[in-house]
């Protein structure tokens, strides 16, 4: 199985388009984290609210660019020719494997198709041990 690697952030939850999650949306995904993993709903963690930030905004990336022997010296002037057509340089930080935003579209998908079964799951056991409506 493949890892995954830290995302930028959903772009849609339930088929809505996402902007920044504001805190009621991470609330909300908390609580539902606390639900699924059999836990008071209303008692939410800071883990779970942890895991929900990273879930809708995805994981920050305040490190600084590294320097190397390329990067010291930028401002070193390019040499372009009439002859110069250039080449396709790969974006920062995406690796030519990485998915597409297609493919991360579907996969979000399938993650919160999955989630949402999980939670469904949960209110019927809950609903049957009489816990809530």
């Amino acid at each position: 199985m493949k890892e995954k690697k830290p995302t930028s952030g959903k772009i849609s939850v339930h088929g809505n388009g996402v902007g920044v999650a504001s805190p009621e949306d991470i609330e909300r995904r908390a609580r539902e984290v606390a639900m699924i993993d059999e836990r008071n709903p209303e008692e939410f963690t800071d883990a779970d609210w942890s895991q929900a930030r990273e879930e809708l905004m995805g994981v920050e990336n305040n490190d600084p660019p590294e320097e190397n022997d390329n990067t010291i010296k930028l401002e070193k002037e390019w040499e372009i020719t009439p002859d110069n057509r250039g080449r396709r340089v790969p974006r920062p930080g995406i690796e030519e494997d990485e998915e597409t935003v297609g493919e991360q579209l579907v996969n979000d998908g399938r993650e919160e198709a999955a989630r949402d079964q999980m939670i469904d799951a949960r209110r019927e056991e809950l609903e049957q041990e009489g816990g809530i409506t």
